[in-house]
């Protein structure tokens, strides 16, 4: 591990350690606010343990910033050298996640959306959703906005209706932009209407071509029907997961055909419509980035697209930063991870701390998402099919919110850094993965994994330094 020795006077104050003086809680604290009063530059700071002996816990000291000479590995901060800005850190709010929500008692369902959405000292402001365009597979059941009788089609969309999520998902979608009408929604369809596809299934198959115009217009009216309901979609992705067909439901397409379908299509339908929804292209893993950059380099297809989204399923992050020196004018995001049921939460803080909220960030990603927000104790609902051991940020059962791994994952960005933020530079660091950001109000925030052994080291920012430690596997977010 490299070391920086650092010169001058004595530091301004004593070694404060993250793994002492803590308890298990959601002792958040201040809602991400920092800095020390007068001259002095301090830090606050909150943690998370693999062990979940603290959880998101806002420690007592500060930290202070000087001068003494330590020979310490050093995180250095330079607010000067400033990447891409951030959207926001979220979830996926599901069908199933909005029908869990929408059954808990009216006290309950407020406590819970204030504290993901709110920016209380108890909130953790989650400020990005992305939400399933008709059914995903974890729906209680398979669906679209224009589901015909078998043998029947709808080439005019007659029949295009948002009515399935107006019981629950638009009602709890409406109390989340009450709380931060600001929040960020993208949608992702998981398939197109089956008499579209060549298969005639929910599972798999293909858009036909001679509906590709059609699905161009459900697009179309899936905004426009959004916005007359008071939701505003800021971007849509053509396919979620367009290389997997064996989820319920799912669709398959090819890079060939999303340009085709984009450029043809979409693209057009949009701008005819005067609909300023950004087109985002891929939303699969990393282990394909020549699948949106095949589709970039078609100029007609990229005049109208914004980006690019990610999964880690397969491949490495790193590959977002593949795509941006393709494409740099063109954005990147990083969509979904999920947690299981069998997942270990040190073990899944880590993993999704160091690729997911980090890795996504260092690689130029203006979003990190992990995937379901609430599940029930059984891990439904889901579809016939669909994934049955996803875990949600939260397990719900009635009214009574039990807070996992996921929710932690996000927090420690969410709370902190807001939409309209900057990565700025940090220092790469072997075994302290880190991430820094500018926020809108000045403040300077890092993210720490610790994915090595308890570490010592320094958080170095104007020629001063701040000295810390984090306990094997966790993770802290610093604010100053």
């Amino acid at each position: 591990m490299k070391t920086n020795l650092l010169f001058g006077a004595f530091l301004m104050g004593a070694v404060v350690s993250l793994s002492s003086n803590c308890s298990k809680g959601n002792n958040s604290g201040g809602g991400g606010t920092g800095g020390g009063s007068g001259s002095a530059l301090q830090a606050e700071y909150w943690i998370t343990k693999g062990d979940r002996s603290a959880e998101l816990q806002k420690q007592a000291g500060k930290l202070s910033f000087g001068t003494a000479a330590n020979n310490y590995t050093t995180i250095d901060i330079d607010s000067a050298t400033r990447y891409q800005a951030v959207d926001g850190f979220g979830y996926t709010l599901t069908g199933g996640s909005a029908y869990l929500i929408n059954h808990m008692d009216a006290t309950s369902k407020a406590g819970l959306l204030n504290e993901l959405f709110g920016n209380g000292t108890d909130a953790i402001g989650v400020s990005y959703l992305r939400v399933s365009i008709g059914a995903s597979d974890l729906n209680a059941s398979v669906f679209s906005y224009d589901d015909m009788p078998a043998g029947q089609t709808d080439p005019t969309l007659a029949n295009f209706s948002l009515a399935q999520d107006t019981v629950d998902f638009i009602p709890v979608l409406k109390k989340v932009l009450a709380i931060n009408p600001q929040i960020k929604i993208m949608g992702s369809p998981w398939s197109a209407p089956v008499w579209m596809k060549d298969n005639g299934s929910s599972i798999g198959g293909s858009l036909q071509t001679q509906y590709y115009s059609v699905y161009a217009q459900y697009f179309v009216k899936y905004v426009q029907a959004m916005a007359a309901k008071g939701i505003t979609v800021d971007a849509v992705t053509v396919q979620n997961e367009p290389q997997h067909g064996g989820n319920n439901p799912s669709m398959v397409m090819s890079a060939v055909q999303q340009a085709d379908f984009v450029k043809n299509h979409l693209g057009p339908a949009f701008r005819a419509a005067n609909l300023s929804t950004k087109i985002i292209i891929w939303d699969h893993n990393c282990d394909n980035p020549n699948y949106p950059i095949t589709i970039l380099n078609d100029p007609d297809a990229k005049q109208y697209i914004d980006g690019s989204a990610f999964h880690l399923y397969a491949g490495d992050i790193s590959a977002l930063s593949g795509v941006r020196a393709a494409h740099p004018d063109k954005n990147l995001y990083f969509t979904e991870q999920w947690t299981g049921a069998n997942g270990n939460f040190g073990g899944d803080l880590k993993w999704h701390m160091k690729n997911v909220i980090i890795g996504s960030m260092r690689n130029w990603s203006k979003v990190a998402l992990e995937w379901n927000l609430a599940n029930d104790p059984s891990y439904n609902p889901h579809t016939p099919g669909g994934c049955s051991e996803c875990k949600g940020a939260v397990t719900i059962s009635g009214s009574s919110v039990t807070r996992n791994v996921g929710y932690y994952i996000v927090a420690h960005a969410s709370k902190f850094v807001p939409a309209g933020s900057v990565r700025i530079e940090s220092s790469n660091v072997s075994g302290l993965p880190n991430a820094a950001f500018l926020r809108p109000d000045g403040k300077k925030v890092l993210i720490v994994i610790n994915d090595g052994s308890a570490a010592t080291f320094n958080i170095k920012y104007k020629e001063k330094w701040a000295v810390t430690e984090l306990a094997a596997g966790a993770t802290g977010t610093f604010v100053w």
